[in-house]
């Protein structure tokens, strides 16, 4: 993984610093809140419901034991003992306070990691697939592309105050597991008939209260010309981007009201400006960034020796079920990835204590070659173990609530914070994934199922992804109750879809049994076993559903 120069710690430390003084200046009453907003955002500190929440940045979901340590140790000693893992890779810690922040962020530097650009209107956290650099499937390692993505955009002077918050994600497989045509730039790679690997670019894409999918706008993006690409995207969207509403501010709305072909128009003549120009990337700079991401030195024996995890799955029926849904195709022989579940039953999804981060980071040194992913689903994964290694594992995770087999299951719930931290929410989120985590606990029940992708909002900003879940859940007000609107057929994947409203909302006590009604339809109704959920709305419509749930459709 990338490792700071001397550039990147004297950058971050000048940063600290800077917030520092900002800090004091507002506890000595020197600032306002409303002069300190813009310098703590820029900081990624929030003010919430009940004090202040700090988002830590993992760039592109990556991170070492080390790192994992100390995010257990802000945790244990500056907060509640716990943090919470979020849909852009990153974690928040709900409970600092505004005077130890400093602290926090001087701690995190010593082992590279900070809040910049955690939040505020600029390029935010640059996201990539959970399983990079490990997945079978993978054309290319797409982690030293984010990376240079990183240092580009990192405090970039043109691109700081934004029309709003600006995100992109990177994916290096066929089978899109990073969600980028739901990004204001999505890139997924392509391998060229000569072999050179480029990009396809998709533009404005995104949830919250107008969900839309990304416009392609380049079929094949060659690697060297990444930046002069999305900086003139960038430019187009700073100059024409709306300022006036902030709700019709981010480059999906530019897409929608100047057209496609105007947005691209615009974008290849501010392309063409600056291309072959300085923001070519060299391909020494290319192998530069690539070989800090160079894959682990795999044992030759692991392959000969992934027989004993064989033989303990058959001999071991928790185990095998965990294989199946929680062990992931590797690209090198006797080796797999492996889905840390943060989705114990009945608990709030993506919350992990203090401790669980500790064993996470001993397995990943032990057993990972030091190594732990951030997913966008709330999970954690150790992307490189051998196979004979995985009793042992689950043994670990099971004596800790971290061996839930529930990775893609109707468990599996993301959700934001909801009302129960956030400001601007409008209901409960956590509640109601837990209630719909103990409806759904038995585990013969969840895999009967199959895979099945619930996502469930607290506002309308869609932090919790709704729309591309495929029960999809949003939180909303009315007249002081909360009411929650369900939507179905939403996806994230290479075949990206924004799920449709059912009807009505439900009640907080009505929308588990609804939850529940859905997915027996759905069983009910399914081709064969091997049909999943989707595929099944996909081929049904939501006829069947609404008549379940409404008594008409």
């Amino acid at each position: 993984m990338y490792r700071y120069d001397e550039f990147d710690a004297q950058f971050v430390s000048a940063r600290v610093e800077q917030f520092t003084d900002q800090v004091r200046r507002r506890l000595d009453g020197d600032l306002s809140e409303e002069q300190f907003k813009p310098l703590r955002l820029m900081n990624g500190v929030y003010l919430q419901l009940h004090a202040y929440m700090l988002r830590v940045a993992v760039p592109y979901g990556t991170l070492n034991g080390r790192q994992m340590r100390r995010l257990a140790h802000v945790a244990r000693t500056y907060d509640r003992g716990y943090g919470h893992f979020t849909t852009r890779q990153n974690i928040q810690f709900n409970w600092p306070r505004l005077k130890d922040i400093p602290a926090i962020l001087a701690e995190l530097a010593e082992v590279e990691m900070h809040a910049i650009q955690t939040s505020g209107n600029c390029i935010r956290n640059v996201t990539a697939d959970h399983f990079a650099g490990a997945a079978a499937d993978e054309i290319v390692d797409p982690r030293p592309y984010a990376e240079i993505l990183r240092q580009w955009s990192s405090l970039h002077p043109e691109f700081t105050f934004l029309p709003r918050k600006f995100k992109i994600a990177v994916t290096g497989a066929p089978h899109d597991r990073a969600a980028v045509q739901v990004h204001d730039i999505g890139l997924q790679a392509v391998r060229a008939q000569d072999g050179s690997v480029g990009f396809a670019v998709f533009v404005g894409g995104g949830l919250g209260r107008t969900p839309m999918i990304g416009r392609k706008v380049c079929d094949f993006l060659p690697e060297a010309d990444l930046l002069a690409y999305c900086e003139a995207i960038l430019r187009v969207y700073n100059r024409y981007g709306r300022r006036d509403n902030k709700y019709k501010a981010r480059i999906k709305i530019l897409v929608h009201e100047t057209g496609l072909e105007t947005l691209k128009a615009d974008v290849e003549r501010e392309f063409a400006e600056t291309r072959n120009g300085i923001l070519t990337l060299p391909q020494d700079e290319i192998d530069r960034i690539v070989a800090y991401f160079a894959a682990p030195p795999f044992a030759s024996e692991a392959e000969a020796a992934a027989a004993d995890f064989e033989r303990a799955v058959a001999a071991d029926p928790q185990l095998a079920v965990f294989a199946e849904r929680n062990v992931h195709a590797h690209r090198a022989p006797g080796y797999a990835s492996v889905t840390v579940s943060l989705k114990p039953i009945g608990k709030a999804p993506g919350d992990a204590t203090a401790e669980q981060m500790e064993v996470v980071a001993r397995l990943a040194e032990t057993y990972g070659h030091d190594e732990i992913r951030v997913s966008h689903e709330q999970n954690l994964v150790l992307p490189h173990v051998r196979k004979r290694d995985i009793p042992a594992i689950f043994a670990e995770l099971r004596a800790h609530d971290l061996g839930e087999a529930n990775a893609g299951l109707v468990t599996d719930i993301i959700a934001c914070p909801g009302m129960d931290f956030c400001a601007l929410a409008t209901a409960r989120s956590i509640p109601v994934a837990e209630r719909i985590s103990e409806r759904f606990a038995a585990a013969g029940r969840q895999r009967e199922i199959g895979d099945l992708k619930i996502k469930i909002s607290g506002c309308i900003n869609a932090c919790g992804h709704h729309h591309v879940g495929h029960i999809g859940i949003l939180g909303v007000e009315k007249k002081g109750e909360e009411f929650y609107q369900i939507t179905l057929g939403g996806s994230a994947d290479e075949k990206t879809s924004i799920g449709e409203i059912v009807g009505r909302g439900f009640s907080y006590d009505e929308v588990v049994d609804a939850v529940e009604k859905i997915v027996d339809t759905y069983i009910d109704l399914r081709s064969d076993h091997d049909e999943d959920f989707l595929a099944a709305y996909r081929r049904v419509g939501d006829a069947p559903f609404k008549e379940a749930l409404y008594g008409t459709a």
